[in-house]
């Protein structure tokens, strides 16, 4: 039986649900990421006893699959997109703008499919929008290739959000801690390439860089929806 087919058992002196449950374990992983996630913490932060989560949720990897499938109704579209471009550009963006509420999130993207009726309402909302325009199979490589891109982008930027945090560094401080560094190396000659890429490119943010990759990814996408059958 998983956690989504299992019943609650009977109420108890202190309220407990699966609700709060899991409201409590996101409030722990937002302010101290999913290492300060365990069952006995969300069991104290809602004033129960650790064996009475265990009526709802029998491992930690549950309460996680939980947890994302809480946030995944903040990343299902408000309302259907007009096309499968814009639905797999709702799904990207969306999904960061979750993670960068909720930093754990890059850490459990990827993997196996989320089964939760959230999680499974995204998917739907996703596949739905490409349906007619290909065979399943070409619809499905589509949503994963987005999907694997926006995963790295997301979680390489949380891992910079999290230097950030620990360092005491922006990415600006960084830079110009780790310039007498990188000019003495660049003047060797022997990074031709990557001293044009220092000296010539053009900085950009973030967000930038997402939208940027994901327009980059979009265009191959669509190249393959819209290419004759052989």
């Amino acid at each position: 039986m998983t956690v989504w087919d299992r019943p609650e058992p009977p109420a108890r002196p202190v309220p407990l649900d699966q609700e709060r449950i899991v409201a409590a374990a996101i409030a722990l992983a937002d302010q101290g990421g999913l290492e300060a996630v365990s069952l006995r913490k969300v069991a104290a932060r809602l004033n129960a006893g650790p064996m009475r989560l265990y009526g709802y949720i029998s491992t930690k990897q549950e309460l996680f699959d939980l947890m994302v499938d809480e946030v995944q109704a903040e990343i299902l579209p408000e309302e259907r997109p007009g096309d499968w471009r814009e639905a797999l550009r709702v799904l990207a963006l969306r999904t960061r703008q979750a993670a960068l509420r909720h930093e754990w999130l890059a850490d459990l993207l990827g993997g196996r499919p989320a089964l939760g009726p959230n999680s499974l309402a995204v998917a739907e909302a996703t596949l739905a929008a490409l349906e007619g325009l290909a065979d399943i199979d070409t619809a499905m490589r589509a949503v994963e290739t987005v999907s694997a891109y926006f995963t790295g982008a997301i979680r390489r930027e949380i891992a910079n959000v999290r230097a950030e945090r620990a360092t005491g560094l922006s990415k600006h401080d960084w830079q110009r801690a780790s310039g007498p560094h990188v000019t003495r190396m660049l003047a060797t000659g022997r990074f031709p390439a990557l001293a044009k890429a220092v000296y010539d490119g053009t900085d950009v943010d973030a967000e930038a860089s997402f939208a940027t990759g994901l327009d980059w990814v979009l265009d191959a996408v669509a190249a393959k929806l819209t290419r004759p059958p052989a």
